[in-house]
């Protein structure tokens, strides 16, 4: 039951803040309709009906008294004209079985207990046939008698004045209500949207503002956001400083050794010094991330030309894949590039096919690349997205294994865009399927 309702629940702030004020108002209507008006209108109706059934009463015992049915008719078209009725002896017609009513005349069941009640002569009591009049059959000596009394000496209007009044003042109030509330909504929704575009690798603009507890949160994510800057600003200056000063000793290394004589411990140690140089540049590019890119918007598909154009000019060949969607997306076009140069190049070395396609939708963008290798097995997938993590088939030299850090780069791409990489393996290749996906 709580799922059930829990579905029904609008998940927006906005909607709930709605359903959280017009809840309230609408329970307060329906109890004061009920209740209060119900009851005051009923106990209304129960003293006119009465007053009705004396008058009622009236006429039946001048109609009793009469000698004969010409005078009783007589007596009881005099006495109706003064009373405003309508009175038909004998009535002509067949008597009800029962009191006749619409369901939803709550009105019209004190109406027909106050006759009974008051008049033990009362046969039948009809509001149905004719909504504006009651028809009320009683018993005279002269056989049944119709009197006819208009609706409205009966019982108490319908209270349209004041159900009127009570919906235009709650949409008044509720109006007013959510007015202020929006006031404290809006600055909510602007923090969430600011922290979602950094989260996408994005810096919009914003400032706290709202009640004392909203402000004292949209410091607190301000603070954050920077200290978060700072410290990736931190790292990539260090990082830098780091490989320029290592760059330095390992170019002076590589070119003693070429000016020595080529024997196989030159080629060993030269072969040393450019792993750790690829090390170096690997470290560096995923400490570096894309901290420095700004975010523009960029066509997919030219993307993609790109990247392939790249790959061909390398002597590697990768096929296009079924591309689908069309539009700009939001991102940093140099780091994506370096996340498909990595996937590109793992799918290479570990198989002799590679595949790119991308399929853009409203809310994300997701690049596949698919190989015909060995693959990943489910559950060692987490483990190789780990930095410096190296599989089995990776760390044999022979094989041509890298240094651990292409997918952990790809990953950390894809969630400063708001995304996630996935491995998979590939339906038609029979390999690798690596999905680099980013949030619209």
């Amino acid at each position: 039951m709580a799922f059930t309702l829990k579905s029904y629940v609008p998940r927006s702030v906005y909607g709930r803040a709605a359903l959280i004020l017009i809840l309230p108002v609408v329970f307060v209507q329906v109890v004061v309709s009920i209740i209060f008006i119900q009851r005051h209108f009923d106990g209304v109706t129960r003293q006119l009906s009465r007053g009705a059934g004396i008058e009622v009463g009236l006429l039946l015992s001048q109609v009793d008294s009469a000698p004969d049915l010409p005078q009783a008719q007589a007596r009881a078209a005099e006495l109706s004209v003064a009373l405003k009725f309508v009175a038909t002896l004998p009535a002509g017609q067949t008597v009800p079985a029962a009191d006749q009513r619409d369901v939803w005349d709550l009105s019209g069941r004190e109406v027909g207990a106050v006759m009974r009640a008051t008049l033990p002569q009362v046969l039948a009591v009809d509001m149905q046939t004719d909504p504006r009049n009651v028809q009320t059959w009683v018993q005279t000596r002269f056989g049944a008698m119709r009197v006819d009394i208009s609706r409205q000496r009966v019982s108490a209007s319908n209270p349209h004045q004041l159900l009127v009044i009570m919906a235009l003042a709650s949409i008044l109030m509720t109006a007013v209500a959510f007015a202020f509330l929006r006031n404290q909504l809006v600055p909510i929704t602007r923090m969430a949207a600011a922290a979602e575009a950094f989260g996408r690798g994005q810096n919009l603009p914003y400032k706290p503002r709202g009640a004392a507890e909203v402000r004292a949160a949209g410091m607190a994510f301000l603070d954050m956001r920077a200290r978060i800057e700072r410290q990736i600003e931190q790292r990539t200056l260090m990082l830098s400083g780091v490989s320029h000063d290592l760059r330095g000793p390992l170019t002076r290394m590589k070119l003693g050794l070429s000016l020595m004589d080529q024997t196989e411990e030159t080629e060993a140690i030269l072969g040393d010094v450019q792993e750790m140089q690829r090390l170096v540049d690997a470290f560096l590019a995923f400490a570096r991330g894309d901290a420095q890119e700004e975010t523009v918007s960029v066509d997919p598909a030219e993307l993609l030309a790109q990247v392939m154009a790249k790959t061909q000019r390398g002597g590697q060949s990768v096929a296009l894949g079924v591309c689908t969607g069309q539009g700009q997306v939001r991102m940093r076009p140099q780091a994506v590039t370096r996340a498909l140069d990595n996937l590109i190049g793992n799918a290479l070395r570990y198989g002799t096919k590679a595949r790119l396609c991308f399929a853009l939708t409203e809310r994300s963008l997701r690049f596949v690349v698919e190989d015909d290798g060995p693959g990943i097995p489910a559950d060692r997938r987490e483990e190789a997205l780990r930095p410096f993590a190296r599989l089995d088939a990776a760390r044999d030299p022979n094989f041509g294994g890298g240094v651990g850090l292409g997918l952990s780069i790809a990953a950390d791409i894809a969630r400063s865009h708001g995304g996630v990489l996935r491995l998979g393996q590939s339906a038609d290749l029979g390999g690798l399927m690596a999905e680099l996906i980013l949030a619209r």
